[in-house]
């Protein structure tokens, strides 16, 4: 989980969560642009220069990599002429520029998704996240997150950063999260999330036979090779990341064991749980990208629910506790590994 603190009118390729900074795979464009066609006269002193160079600074509304795909695809032409990205501008000439929309351009919209909602008052919205459902738009997921659900709920949150989200669950996570419904819950629950106040208590079921007890503490940064994957990291610009985790029972699955953990989160950084208990040896069952891949068929994604989620209500100051039932999947794959709760 991590702390979302910058609002969704203007997209960014990194943003700031609590004392981490998330780095989106896409650039974005300034929002809320206009899609009218451009005319844009090139003078002498472009000469030389390549038109997708020249078009980006003359247009800085648009990111260069979008106006390279608009050559690419035929809607930008030079003197009435289709353009290539790597034509050398001569000056003169007129260049016609013919904006298209973007997946992400309404990425931050209402649309009708069912959400399990566990507690709902003025201030709090909790929601029991399925797995599979990402929770915010980005590259490859522009539609269809839980944003675009609960701005369709509650559509208050559109004045609300990131539409009250304040930490997130992977997509392949199942289980409690929290949203604030106005500005003043959300800088409070910032605030306990900062604090380390939060009580997150996940279930996972790992491959192989932890010690019953123990306590994580490493740093985890990007993968210095592959930059969508998380690793224990040296690097100064690590996170430090404490994970506690208890056994709770060990069976089997086709002969293997497996076992039944309890973590509780006492930082939030991104696939803490899954790097942490993989760098001891005990990958989440069904965890494809850092779990045992000849294994991977097992179960279709990793064995993790966050079923236990306590923090201060932000209004009335009383502490709160929710807790979510094991998913139908999990309950029937602990029920394959003769593990009861």
């Amino acid at each position: 989980m991590e702390i979302f603190v910058k609002p969704p009118s203007k997209p960014n390729v990194e943003f700031t969560m609590g004392d981490e900074v998330f780095h989106d795979a896409d650039d974005f464009d300034i929002a809320s642009v206009g899609l009218e066609p451009l005319t844009v006269l090139l003078d002498d002193a472009s000469q030389g220069e390549r038109l997708d160079k020249v078009l980006s600074m003359r247009l800085p509304q648009f990111s260069r990599a979008r106006l390279q795909q608009w050559i690419e695809e035929g809607w930008v032409l030079v003197d009435g002429k289709p353009a290539k990205i790597r034509t050398i501008v001569l000056g003169g000439e007129s260049v016609s520029v013919e904006p298209q929309a973007a997946e992400h351009d309404q990425a931050f919209g209402p649309e009708p998704i069912a959400l399990d909602i566990v507690f709902e008052d003025a201030s709090l919205i909790i929601v029991n996240k399925p797995a599979g459902l990402v929770v915010h738009p980005a590259a490859g997921n522009w539609s269809g997150t839980l944003l675009n659900g609960l701005l369709n709920h509650c559509p208050q949150l559109q004045g609300v950063p990131r539409a009250g989200i304040v930490h997130r669950l992977d997509k392949d996570t199942s289980g409690l999260l929290v949203v604030a419904k106005t500005l003043m819950a959300q800088t409070d629950l910032v605030r306990q999330l900062q604090q380390r106040s939060v009580n997150r208590q996940y279930l996972a079921l790992v491959w192989g036979q932890p010690v019953s007890s123990g306590r994580i503490e490493a740093a985890i940064g990007r993968h210095p090779r592959e930059r969508t994957r998380m690793a224990i990291s040296r690097s100064p610009q690590a996170k430090m990341a404490i994970t506690h985790y208890q056994k709770v029972a060990s069976g089997q699955i086709d002969g293997r064991t497996v076992t039944l953990l309890r973590c509780q989160l006492e930082t939030g950084r991104t696939h803490q749980i899954r790097v942490h208990l993989q760098s001891l040896g005990f990958p989440i069952v069904g965890d494809f990208v850092y779990g045992k891949s000849h294994l991977a068929s097992v179960f279709p994604r990793q064995a993790l629910h966050a079923e236990q989620l306590g923090l201060v209500h932000p209004l009335s100051s009383n502490h709160c506790e929710w807790h979510a039932h094991l998913p139908l999947d999990m309950a029937n794959l602990l029920q394959q590994a003769a593990i009861t709760l």
